[in-house]
């Protein structure tokens, strides 16, 4: 499958299919779930996906047996297949620039506890990289056309710059979050869930001392 938005389709179909085998209906709440959250999703686009990748072999469809009351078959399952589990370890290995964009990051971010915490690492650092330089970017033509900008885009602008600037410091606790739960855990430990340590820090942050 090629094309960036045919490889993150791919990996969130081969990502959810690994959690559980999922009928036709389920697979498409799942994903509306996962891509919505970070961009439009085209239903149009599923079973086209669907079909290459049975053809490749990487899922399977598992037709349950008829329904001997009603006497109709239930709804074709998709299931993963050994060579779809190797494509996507392969599609989490990913750390390139194509993982930092924002059509493809935050797919690779909701399979993070399938993915090695050194692609983790190197994904949000990239991540990281990119922000900062799109930062640069809008603040070097923020100055230069503040002037000739009405009131209602100047905070347009402003808030597109806010939310970037959230997004880095959020990427600097999970970095941080990841470089100490993988310093140096000992033997038999396992470390934390770098995610849940940033909420949880949070949490506390916004706590009141006197509730603490």
């Amino acid at each position: 499958m090629t094309g960036s938005r045919g490889g993150v389709l791919e990996l969130a179909v081969l990502g959810s299919l690994h959690e559980t085998p999922l009928h036709g209906y389920e697979l498409r709440k799942r994903l509306n779930t996962l891509l919505g959250m970070f961009r439009a999703f085209s239903y149009g686009s599923l079973y086209p996906c669907l079909r290459g990748l049975l053809n490749e072999g990487l899922i399977a469809e598992e037709e349950p047996p008829e329904d001997t009351v009603l006497g109709r078959r239930s709804k074709i399952v998709y299931k993963i297949t050994a060579e779809g589990k190797e494509r996507l370890q392969e599609l989490l290995s990913q750390s390139g620039p194509s993982s930092w964009e924002d059509e493809s990051f935050g797919i690779h971010f909701a399979f993070f506890r399938h993915t090695e915490a050194e692609v983790r690492l190197r994904i949000l650092e990239g991540r990281r990289s990119r922000l900062e330089e799109r930062l640069d970017r809008v603040r070097e033509a923020l100055a230069r056309t503040r002037e000739r900008l009405d009131s209602y885009t100047l905070e347009l602008q402003r808030h597109g710059l806010e939310s970037v600037e959230r997004e880095v410091r959020w990427l600097n606790e999970l970095i941080d979050s990841e470089r100490r739960s993988h310093s140096a855990p000992g033997e038999g430990d396992h470390p934390p869930d770098p995610a849940q340590a940033v909420q949880e820090e949070t949490q506390r942050a916004d706590t009141p001392e006197a509730d603490r």
